[in-house]
């Protein structure tokens, strides 16, 4: 059996372990007095109740935070990171039309398809895993002419893509706010932010000093192999970022500090500096002050302020996220608008960002493009400037200047 068979995530799983913690925590005073003489089984017993309460309570933080699904994906040994998308897009989405037939025939049941693809950036080489949303419109011959807006959606560490299908179910949240004419259908890009091995790995999506260029792979590689492979949009209007906890995080400051391809950007609980310590393993500035500031959200925007729409929500128990939305609000300057939420009663937990996954494509929608057919090309010859459109001949032939 794989690592990344082992559910981490699974209700039955926190149930048996939880009822086995419980049993050992009383048979060890219950059997107390019986084992005196059996020092060696008193010692055992003691231990394995202490490491089946702690099975447990790890079991119900990862569930809460929505961190690891497998024990793979704990491990960095995952055998399938594109587990629960419907198909594999092959090396920067080269197999993509493999998939065509079956996407369609999902979006004759009105589903979107989600397709997983290692991806390599031209300009930074680092190759990352990468879930795509495809909308049923999309895989619809009527639309093929059509280039569709982008949600680019950053999972929260130390999770990766994955996180997003199955732990908070994002492609059926798609799917329910595109029926209900909430959202345009969005092509919705889901990359890995730190690549594997997860654990002291956290990128923070910056560019390190002496380290990863995340934030170069996650905007311009990223936005770039998109508008090339995948029929979206390269106008700024057209794109989004979010993302939850870190995910938000990286959202807010990568649409801060790239505001020429960026117009919409959400976070769930994310923050206005990038975290630094035994996550990152490090400072990722070096020391470099500059460097850091940024990468801090409020400075950023109060410093080169662009038309940007920020949505930032975050819940009552969450104070450093509320102190994070305060900053920011501080140093506004338009003509960047910030809007928030606060949720009554919530924490810092994956539970908060599931409540709040349907009002913020709804926001979203409200700001995203529709799908539109491409540009026309320029014609040749007249300096770009298109001709006068020739007048409809019901069906006799073009008129070209010279008499039918």
């Amino acid at each position: 059996m794989h690592a990344s068979s082992i559910r981490l995530d699974s209700s039955l799983g926190l149930i048996i372990v939880s009822v086995l913690a419980l049993l050992a925590v009383v048979a060890v005073p219950w059997f107390w007095d019986k084992w005196r003489w059996k020092r060696t089984l008193r010692s055992a017993s003691t231990v394995l109740a202490v490491l089946l309460v702690l099975l447990s309570s790890g079991l119900a933080l990862n569930m809460v935070g929505g961190f690891f699904p497998t024990l793979g994906s704990l491990l960095g040994t995952s055998a399938n990171p594109g587990e629960g998308t419907n198909g594999e897009g092959g090396a920067n989405g080269s197999g993509l039309g493999r998939l065509a037939e079956a996407n369609y025939q999902r979006a004759l049941q009105g589903k979107g398809s989600t397709v997983h693809m290692p991806v390599k950036g031209k300009r930074t080489g680092i190759e990352r895993d990468v879930n795509v949303y495809f909308p049923a419109a999309y895989a619809d011959p009527a639309w093929h002419d059509r280039l569709f807006g982008v949600i680019e959606w950053f999972p929260n560490y130390p999770s990766g893509p994955e996180v997003a299908i199955n732990t908070y179910k994002l492609p059926d949240a798609l799917d329910a706010a595109i029926a209900k004419g909430k959202l345009p259908p969005s092509v919705v890009i889901i990359p890995d932010p730190s690549g594997q091995p997860r654990i002291n790995h956290d990128s923070e999506c910056v560019d390190a000093v002496g380290g990863g260029a995340n934030d170069t792979y996650l905007s311009a590689d990223i936005r770039q192999w998109a508008v090339q492979t995948l029929r979206v949009s390269p106008e700024r209007r057209a794109w989004s970022l979010a993302g939850w906890s870190s995910g938000g995080y990286c959202a807010m400051n990568l649409a801060a500090r790239h505001p020429q391809w960026y117009a919409n950007v959400v976070s769930v609980s994310g923050y206005d500096k990038a975290q630094t310590g035994v996550e990152t393993g490090g400072d990722l500035f070096k020391g470099r002050a500059d460097i850091g500031d940024a990468n801090t959200v409020s400075k950023t925007l109060h410093k080169n302020p662009a038309a940007l729409d920020v949505l930032a929500v975050a819940g009552q128990r969450e104070p450093d996220e509320l102190a994070a939305i305060d900053a920011i609000k501080a140093a506004l300057v338009a003509p960047t608008r910030l809007f928030t939420w606060t949720i009554p009663d919530a924490g810092h937990n994956v539970n908060t960002l599931k409540s709040q996954l349907g009002p913020v494509l709804s926001w979203l929608g409200q700001r995203s493009a529709a799908p539109t057919p491409p540009p026309d090309p320029p014609v040749t010859g007249t300096g770009g400037v298109q001709p006068w459109p020739l007048p409809n001949t019901g069906g006799h032939g073009a008129l070209t200047g010279v008499e039918q």
